[in-house]
């Protein structure tokens, strides 16, 4: 699987902190979860749709499909705190066509490479696009397509999905203080977690929704989807806005939705 960067033995330190932190947060340690499985961490919701970043050009550029560098797409953020934008992995990001207007042989090309009717992996859209040069960008084709479900990028471990899914770096210099209440329904959860700065940080998104500045953490509770359900995959850990407009949600991937392991 991807790592977007080289491991150095600081990072260890951090990532020793960062998953014990997400164990209390989860309320069960992260070596109880299968360390042969693939994990996401998805953002969409209705903003996403209805702001038309989920059918943004960027998105379409070949680079970017088969797997090159993150993307940064709409200027997306968790928190808007200071934080970084988000970065996202389109070629493990799912996109959902229409049939009705495209050219009929590429229709059935695509169907032919869709791992659930209509829905495909960036990196297996690729090369369909390739083969019959069409451009998802023509506005006589921009409305037969979006991305559904938009992968944060991240190296496939549960660790580095609860680390993008919480907005953190790859290093305490990356944390946003945060010093208010948050919901006692993870004051218990949030206290055992003894680096003040990462309990502080992870608070910032356990805030009741009323008071939250951005996301609110909902545990393991919040439907999946029948996409993803039906790909065998099962939620890990999920957040929302109080508006209801974005989620975020982290997944252990089913074998149909992760596809084969990149190298």
């Amino acid at each position: 699987m991807t790592r977007y960067r080289s491991v150095t033995s600081s990072d260890v330190g951090w990532e020793a902190l960062l998953a014990d932190a997400f164990g209390a947060l989860l309320s069960r340690p992260l070596a109880g979860y299968d360390p042969g499985a693939e994990y996401a961490a998805y953002y969409h919701g209705n903003f996403f749709h209805e702001t038309r970043i989920d059918r943004d050009p960027t998105w379409l550029n070949p680079a970017v499909l088969s797997g090159g560098e993150p993307v940064e797409v709409g200027d997306l953020y968790l928190y808007d705190m200071g934080e970084p934008p988000l970065r996202f992995d389109a070629g493990r990001s799912l996109f959902q066509f229409s049939s009705h207007g495209l050219p009929r042989d590429f229709a059935a090309d695509l169907a032919a490479a869709c791992f659930a009717p209509d829905v495909i992996r960036g990196a297996d859209l690729a090369p369909v696009l390739w083969r019959h040069d069409l451009d998802l960008a023509d506005p006589v084709l921009a409305e037969n397509w979006h991305v559904c479900h938009a992968r944060i990028a991240s190296d496939g471990t549960l660790l580095d999905a609860m680390r993008v899914a919480t907005g953190i770096g790859y290093g305490p210099g990356s944390l946003i203080p945060f010093e208010g209440s948050v919901d006692e329904e993870w004051e218990s959860a949030l206290a055992a977690i003894s680096h003040p700065e990462l309990r502080a940080h992870l608070r910032l998104g356990c805030c009741d929704a009323s008071d939250a500045e951005g996301l609110t953490y909902r545990g393991a509770d919040a439907p999946l989807g029948s996409l993803l359900e039906d790909g065998d995959c099962s939620l890990v850990a999920a957040w929302e806005d109080g508006h209801g407009q974005v989620d975020v949600t982290v997944v252990q991937l089913g074998a149909p939705v992760a596809g084969p392991r990149r190298a």
